[in-house]
């Protein structure tokens, strides 16, 4: 299992690889638990500051496994309980990467589609190669991409997203730009990838994590509610020792001693 995604930590940083090229990095069930065991490892290793997910081969990520999907249908409920199942366990995968302490930038090339796209939606922060194609493209073969789009919708405005989902067109990175799917596009993105991490690694870490976690939780409150919430987190944050001597530094126009 842990050969179908890579890692290698450089620095602070911890490279994830999809490594299941022959398939396009499809989201098989191995494939969505092998990934799901990589972050649990990086939530609870204090070391790593940032991570970068990428794809081996030709593209970032195809989607779900069509095969191992149809294979399902076998079964004696007609593939119900596995679908769900399927489903379910990429939901809580995808939800990981949100609630993973640190930050995850997708690294994409060639295609990002169906699943694959959401995954590039849902990661933190996302840079890809100047010829990447995104799209959700199930409605192609009459399996509309549900689940992507949430994550989807929640990235772009809502009729970009609804024409993206009903005509199971591509965008190119330049449009996935203009609509917020991704930060950037570069002709390198692996150096693109690590020059911003190494940007957020340099920054106290401890914040980083309180900001990550805060910003999805308020976006789910209303302006009232977020305000006092996020009130309490930058009280919170203040307290700290380590913030202490980052705003202390500043004053004093040195750099802080973050050891």
């Amino acid at each position: 299992m842990s050969d179908l995604v890579l890692r290698k930590d450089v620095a602070s940083t911890a490279h994830l690889t999809l490594n299941n090229p022959a398939k396009l990095n499809a989201l098989s069930d191995a494939m969505i638990a092998a990934l799901h065991a990589r972050l649990e490892e990086i939530a609870e290793d204090e070391s790593i500051r940032v991570v970068i997910l990428s794809g081996s081969g030709k593209a970032f990520c195809a989607g779900h496994d069509l095969r191992e999907m149809q294979a399902a249908r076998q079964s004696e409920d007609g593939g119900q309980a596995a679908w769900l199942d399927l489903f379910a366990r990429c939901s809580a995968m995808m939800a990981r990467i949100q609630s993973l302490p640190q930050p995850v930038i997708a690294q994409a090339h060639g295609i990002a589609t169906a699943a694959g796209c959401q995954l590039v939606a849902t990661c933190d922060l996302a840079v890809a190669h100047i010829d990447t194609k995104f799209g959700v493209n199930g409605v192609n073969i009459g399996l509309f991409c549900s689940t992507p789009m949430v994550a989807l919708s929640r990235n772009i405005p809502a009729k970009q997203a609804f024409e993206m989902l009903t005509t199971g067109e591509f965008i190119p990175a330049s449009k996935a730009v203009e609509l917020g799917l991704i930060n950037r596009t570069a002709d390198d993105p692996a150096a693109e990838a690590a020059a911003l991490a190494q940007q957020i690694a340099s920054k106290l870490g401890a914040a980083v994590k309180i900001g990550k976690r805060a910003f999805y939780e308020q976006l789910e409150m209303t302006t009232e509610d977020a305000y006092t919430y996020t009130g309490q987190v930058m009280a919170t944050n203040m307290a700290r020792d380590d913030t202490d001597e980052g705003i202390t530094a500043f004053l004093e126009k040195r750099p802080p001693n973050w050891d």
